[in-house]
């Protein structure tokens, strides 16, 4: 059974950072995309990075410059270190693997880690 628990997430004020990290287990994860994803309040999830097996990385154009995904293969993990957050950056966020790098459809989520940004 695949199990991804996120943690790292809280209350932050504008301007700080966080870093989320993600623990997978349950499969191998050789070969496979992992990502972020986040949903705010009364809006659909949406895509913030992805990592494939070798490094490639691609943001959404709201994390650029301000997020690092980063993964390490060993442990299974794959981070989210976010700075210079805004309040528009409140979110769930959920950690992703298996993702489809076209669709970014993925197969395993996590339960989520709230982030919230105050101004």
């Amino acid at each position: 059974q695949v199990q991804l628990v996120e943690s790292g997430g809280g209350l932050v004020q504008a301007g700080g950072s966080l870093r989320l990290s993600c623990a997978a287990s349950g499969r191998t994860f050789s070969g496979i995309a992992m990502g972020w994803f986040r949903q705010a309040p009364g809006k659909e999830r949406e895509f913030v990075a992805v990592i494939t097996w070798i490094g490639g990385r691609t943001y959404a154009d709201s994390a650029k410059g301000r997020f690092t995904i980063s993964r390490d293969n060993v442990k299974n993990t794959v981070s989210l270190q976010m700075n210079s957050l805004k309040p528009e950056d409140t979110a769930v966020y959920y950690c992703a693997a298996d993702v489809a790098l076209v669709t970014m459809r993925a197969g395993y989520w996590g339960q989520g880690t709230q982030v919230t940004v105050s101004a």
